[in-house]
C-alpha cells in the first residue's frame, strides 16, 4: 500500500503519478489521518465498470424471477462466502 502526504500532490506531483501509473492507486494523508485515494483514469474505470456490470446482472437476474431476499439474507450469503474463502 502506497501511502503519502496530501502535500505531495502539490510538491511532488510527478512522483506521485509515477506512483499511481506503476504501483497502482496511492492513499493520502492529511495531519495523519486518510483523506483520499488517487488512482489512474484506467484503475477508475475498471472498478466502476465491475461494479456496474456487476449491477447490470443482478438487475437482469432480479427481473427474471419473483424471488426477493432481505437484507439479512443477502448479507449473511455475502459473510458465509468470506468466510469460507
Amino acid at each position: 500500500m502506497n501511502i503519502r502526504p496530501v502535500s505531495d500532490l502539490r510538491n511532488h506531483f510527478p512522483d506521485v503519478e509515477r506512483d499511481v501509473i506503476e504501483n497502482g492507486p496511492v492513499f493520502l494523508t492529511k495531519n495523519g489521518y486518510g483523506t483520499m485515494v488517487v488512482m489512474s483514469i484506467d484503475q477508475f474505470d475498471y472498478i466502476n465498470g465491475t461494479v456496474e456490470s456487476a449491477l447490470d446482472v443482478a438487475d437482469t437476474q432480479a427481473a427474471s424471477t419473483t424471488v426477493r431476499l432481505s437484507h439479512d439474507e443477502v448479507f449473511d450469503a455475502v459473510r458465509k462466502g468470506l468466510a469460507d474463502a
